[in-house]
């Protein structure tokens, strides 16, 4: 029987409650699960590459199936290397939802072999993303509430 194994991309950006919440209820499914964190040479992060592994490392230290890579270039290349048939991606709201149909499709296209899931986040944490995490971070505010506790950014 084959390895169920599924990437889980993103920036992480950081980590954030909605993210551990997608992959916590995915685990059961897979049998390995990948935390994909893309480098974009043209995008600039908040944190460092090192910081964002280690804490999805530590936030999902529990799940020995569960490991942090991080990759360049097309997520659907990286499929191919670490041999996922799966990408798992979580969606918020109807824009998401969109958003990431399109990517699937086009994946699908670029490779047939590569299935997407999409789980919807728990309600609580449908408003939360990396990038109002990182607004409110910029003008002082605390945001200790959106993200795992391992996440120390002050």
């Amino acid at each position: 029987m084959a390895i169920r194994r599924a990437i889980f991309p993103g920036s992480f950006d950081p980590i954030t409650k909605g993210h551990e919440n997608i992959l916590r209820r995915a685990a059961p499914l897979f049998d390995e699960i990948v935390v994909a964190i893309g480098v974009n040479a043209d995008k600039s992060s908040m944190f460092t590459l090192e910081k964002r592994m280690a804490w999805c490392a530590e936030v999902f230290s529990d799940l020995p199936r569960v490991s942090v890579l991080s990759y360049q270039g097309l997520t659907v290349d990286f499929c191919r290397e670490v041999e996922a048939n799966w990408v798992l991606r979580g969606v918020r709201n109807g824009g998401d939802f969109q958003y990431e149909r399109t990517i699937a499709q086009m994946m699908k296209r670029l490779d047939p072999g590569v299935e997407t899931m999409i789980l919807f986040t728990d309600p609580e944490f449908a408003p939360i993303s990396s990038t109002v995490v990182r607004d409110i971070l910029t003008h002082g505010g605390d945001v200790s509430q959106f993200v795992p506790d391992v996440v120390q950014l002050v």
